[in-house]
């Protein structure tokens, strides 16, 4: 791939997905997508792309973003944000929520994973949360998981994983309680699939038709666009975030400098941020 086509790529990929590619990256295009080269009979980057973007099914582009966003992804990846749900996140608002609605109505807490990949982020909010409130008719937790890959997204949505992927982040006593084993492989529970929503979105885009959210985890997701993609999808968060809720990000990220409407507290090894709010006069 030499200079030019690098530029169209760049400019396609963030133009799909919001990832922006370093030139010194160029690897990355080419170890990503060299296998669509055979599939559809190209002899050039610059081939793919222009049958990519004259195909009317669009079936080339879905593809392309499934291969650029393949993710590293696990259950309980990088345990303490969970630990935060559990112990300080979930307690918290079921507390506020149960003052505030009385306590014969059931409390309703939504929580939305950005950027959700095969699933595994989604479960592992579901499995924390289930650990706290059990099957309570008090609680009611609705969880949406989104992601732009469409590929991704049936993967999350079968809730099917291999032995591989269980024990990574999965202690034995969780792949019994909440899977159900299927030969070589395993399926999330039925009452667990039954707390999650999952949807397609890219986050480039308004978040339209997503509703109003009590936590959010938008981890190692941003850190793949540019500044102003990130500021104006992080200024889009604040918009569907509670007055008093909590957005969770990756261990290495920080929206200092990025976004003035959040202030970041601390809670024993991780961070969460809220929203500012405003001084009383």
């Amino acid at each position: 791939m030499d200079h030019l086509e690098f530029l169209i790529w760049s400019k396609y990929i963030r133009d799909l997905t919001g990832i922006q590619i370093e030139p010194s990256k160029t690897y990355l295009i080419e170890s990503r997508l060299g296998s669509l080269l055979v599939d559809y009979g190209c002899s050039s980057y610059a081939e793919l792309y222009r049958k990519a973007k004259t195909d009317p099914g669009r079936s080339i582009e879905k593809r392309i973003i499934d291969q650029i966003t393949t993710h590293e992804t696990s259950f309980f990846r990088d345990a303490a944000p969970f630990e935060m749900l559990k112990h300080k996140i979930l307690p918290e608002l079921i507390d506020r929520r149960t003052a505030r609605s009385g306590a014969k109505q059931p409390v309703v807490i939504r929580i939305w994973s950005a950027g959700c990949s095969t699933g595994q982020e989604v479960y592992s909010i579901a499995i924390a949360v289930r650990e706290v409130v059990g099957d309570a008719a008090r609680c009611r937790i609705k969880i949406t998981g989104t992601d732009i890959s469409a590929d991704a997204l049936t993967r999350a949505s079968q809730g099917v994983y291999s032995e591989l992927e269980i024990q990574r982040g999965l202690t034995t006593k969780q792949a019994d309680q909440y899977f159900v084993r299927l030969g070589q492989k395993w399926k999330i529970k039925d009452e667990i699939r039954a707390m999650v929503f999952f949807k397609k979105m890219s986050l480039l885009e308004p978040l339209t038709g997503l509703g109003v959210f009590d936590v959010i985890f938008c981890r190692n997701v941003a850190i793949y666009f540019n500044p102003e993609d990130r500021r104006q999808l992080f200024h889009r968060i604040a918009q569907v975030l509670e007055p008093d809720g909590y957005l969770i990000i990756g261990s290495t990220e920080s929206l200092a400098g990025v976004c003035s409407q959040f202030q970041a507290s601390r809670h024993l090894r991780s961070v969460f941020y809220q929203l500012v709010r405003p001084s009383a006069h």
